[in-house]
């Protein structure tokens, strides 16, 4: 790969990040091409470390997706458990209502 070739994240271009020989040449003083060098060998490590926040980013993501639906199946067992204990009251009574009026079926009483 070039030495001119290579951008960072940043936008600016090795250009920008070496010093370049005074008059226009575009060879690099000596130290700057291991400057260089170093700054491709930084590249594969910015790469892993940009990859890394990524992951870190859909790992929240995911994260924060399984707390809603943790929260949402939490306020739903909620709802139906009031629901059911509201219709269970409402059984009973009709439990016991039915009870009443077979019990004075029975003994021949008139209902009204």
């Amino acid at each position: 790969m070039p030495v001119d070739s290579w951008v960072p994240r940043d936008g600016r271009g090795l250009a920008a990040q070496a010093p370049w020989r005074p008059g226009g040449s575009r060879r690099l003083r000596s130290g700057s091409l291991q400057a260089a060098t170093m700054a491709g060998q930084e590249d594969p490590v910015q790469r892993e470390i940009h990859q890394d926040w990524a992951n870190r980013e859909y790992i929240e993501v995911i994260t924060s997706s399984i707390k809603k639906i943790a929260d949402f199946l939490n306020s739903f067992d909620m709802s139906c458990r009031s629901r059911l204990a509201t219709l269970n009251e409402k059984l009973t009574a009709l439990e016991r209502r039915i009870e009443y009026i077979e019990a004075r079926v029975t003994k021949g009483e008139t209902l009204t």
